[in-house]
C-alpha cells in the first residue's frame, strides 16, 4: 500500500519550496506590482482586461475574470473583464480555422488600444496563447504574461511577464498563478479604489 501521508506531505513541501523560490526572486513583486499598475490604469481609462489560457489556465483566466465582475472579497462596482472561454465560439472557429487561432481571433474582434491581455500559460509555448499576444501587440493591446521561467516566446512577447520558477510538474506552477491572480485582483482594487 501507498504511503498517503508521505504523498500528501511531500506534495505540500514541494508546493511551498515553490512559492519560496518565487518570493525569493528579485524580478517577482516588481513584476507584479507593474502589472497591477497597467491593468488598473487600463481601468481607469475605460478600457477591460481579456484573459485567456488552456486547460486549467483557462479556469485561472476565468476565475480572474469572475473575481473582476462580480466580487473578490468585499462589495464594490464590477471591473470589466472578459475570459475567452465560450465553448460554441472555441469550437467554430477551432473547427472552422485552427484552435491555434481561438485567441487571436477574440483579440482581433474585440481588443482595443485601452485594453489589457492577460495571456497565461505555464510553459509559455501555448501556439494559441502566443497568437493572442501577437494579435494584441498588433492592436496595441497591452500584454501581460503569467508563465513559467522557461516560459518563451510568450514571455518575450509581453510588456510584463510574471514567471513562476520552472518545476517538474505544470501543477506548480499553476498554484503559483492562482495566487498571482488573487494578488494582482486585490492590487487592482487599491489602486482603483473602485467602489
Amino acid at each position: 500500500m501507498k504511503d498517503i501521508q508521505g504523498i500528501i506531505g511531500h506534495s505540500l513541501e514541494e508546493a511551498r519550496e515553490e512559492l519560496d523560490r518565487f518570493l525569493a526572486d528579485p524580478e517577482t513583486i516588481p513584476a507584479i506590482q507593474e502589472a497591477a499598475g497597467i491593468m488598473a490604469r487600463c481601468i481607469l481609462a475605460g478600457g477591460k482586461i481579456i484573459s485567456c489560457g488552456n486547460g486549467g489556465s483557462l479556469c485561472d483566466a476565468t476565475h480572474f475574470a469572475e473575481e473582476l465582475t462580480g466580487r473578490f472579497r468585499s462589495d464594490r462596482s464590477p471591473i470589466p473583464a472578459m475570459a475567452i472561454n465560450d465553448p460554441a465560439y472555441l469550437t467554430c472557429v477551432g473547427n472552422d480555422y485552427s484552435f491555434d487561432e481561438v485567441f487571436r481571433r477574440w483579440i482581433n474582434a474585440f481588443g482595443k488600444a485601452e485594453d489589457v491581455l492577460l495571456a497565461i500559460s505555464t510553459s509559455g509555448t501555448s501556439p494559441d496563447v502566443v497568437n493572442a499576444a501577437l494579435e494584441a501587440r498588433d492592436n496595441g493591446v497591452a500584454v501581460i504574461a503569467l508563465t513559467s521561467k522557461k516560459g518563451k516566446p510568450l514571455s518575450e512577447l509581453a510588456n510584463v511577464s510574471i514567471m513562476a520558477p520552472d518545476a517538474p510538474h505544470s501543477d506548480r506552477i499553476q498554484e503559483i498563478h492562482i495566487k498571482v491572480i488573487h494578488i494582482l485582483i486585490e492590487a487592482i482594487e487599491e489602486i482603483i479604489a473602485w467602489r
